[in-house]
Formats: C-alpha cells, structure tokens, sequence
C-alpha cells in the first residue's frame, strides 16, 4: 500500500518522534511545517514576529501577553510571557527570542511553561519575486515520562499542529493582502 506523504507546499505537517533524548529524558517530539506564501520574505519574516499577528491568529484560545514585549515586534534576546487557555486550563508560557538573523531565521525557546523545554525555529526562503516558504521546525519535550509521551502522540501533536497551521494560515492572508500594512504599521 502506497503511503500518503505530507505535502510541504499545502501546509501539511511532518510529526516525528525522535530517539534523541532531552535534557529531562523525555523523546522529543517535532513538527516540521512548510508554508508557500506569495509575499516577500522580509514582510513575512516581520509578521511572524509580530505579537499583534499573533494575537490575532490565536483568538480562539483566549490568548494575552501578559509580561514582557507585549505588541510590536519581538527582537532578539527579548521575551513574552503568553498566557491562554488550552485543553480547558489557563496556562502561561514564556519564550525568549535566542537566534536572529533578519530576514532569513529566527528562534523561539521556552523559558518557563507547561513544556519540559521547546525549541521553535523559524525559516524564510525566497525563490522568486514575491514568492517564498516559510519552514517552522517545532520541537518539544513534554514531562511525566510514559504519560506524557503517550498525551504527546495521541493528542498534542495534532493540537499544536492545529495551532501552528492555523497561525501561518493568518500570516499568509495577512502577508498576501494589504492588512499587513495596519499590523506593521506602513
């Protein structure tokens, strides 16, 4: 039986579950996803930075940033602290923007969260006037060993792929439209 493969270029997830072991033992779990959009990078790579852009892509999970760099956009070495609902709890999470290179990557890592540890990077990459991929490289580690392995692939790999896609659904009719304009203030 041939096996679907995902497509890259519609936005479908690749989950894998590595061997390599975290800092807390625990497999690390990684979405890759690979978003076409017909914009210039450097448009893109500023919305995807843009705490107002997220705000907007996560409103159905209640989303704040309560702490930190609370609008605009997100530079190097600085944090938010984000809090939202999800799976019916209240949570807060703060990442720290630890690698830049503008337009081409950025990285996102937790401080302190409900995650034993994630590393979330960010990749532009032109191949034409106005067309681009914008590749997220989303890792994670979840406590509570078995449990939490067994939570992480059966349901939180597809909620964060869920989120993740729908967030780069938004930058992308953002980044293809004039709303950016607004967001980025142009």
């Amino acid at each position: 039986m041939k096996k679907n493969l995902p497509n890259p270029l519609k936005g479908e997830p690749n989950i894998t579950n590595s061997p390599f072991r975290g800092l807390g033992g625990n497999s690390v779990t990684t979405l890759d996803i690979v978003t076409h959009i017909s914009a210039p990078a450097e448009r893109v790579f500023d919305l995807s930075r843009s705490i107002d852009l997220h705000l907007i892509s996560t409103r159905h999970t209640n989303e704040k940033a309560i702490a930190g760099r609370k609008s605009g956009l997100i530079e190097l070495g600085e944090s938010v602290t984000w809090q939202a609902k999800h799976f019916g709890i209240t949570q807060k999470l703060t990442s720290k923007i630890t690698e830049f290179d503008y337009p081409n990557h950025f990285t996102d890592e937790m401080v302190e969260g409900a995650f034993q540890a994630f590393r979330h990077e960010h990749i532009f990459k032109s191949f034409g006037p106005n067309q681009m991929l914008m590749m997220d490289i989303f890792a994670y580690e979840v406590p509570y060993g078995i449990a939490g392995y067994a939570f992480s692939r059966i349901i939180l790999a597809r909620y964060m792929t869920h989120l993740l896609v729908k967030r780069n659904d938004v930058i992308r009719q953002i980044a293809e439209g004039d709303e950016w304009k607004k967001i980025l203030g142009e």
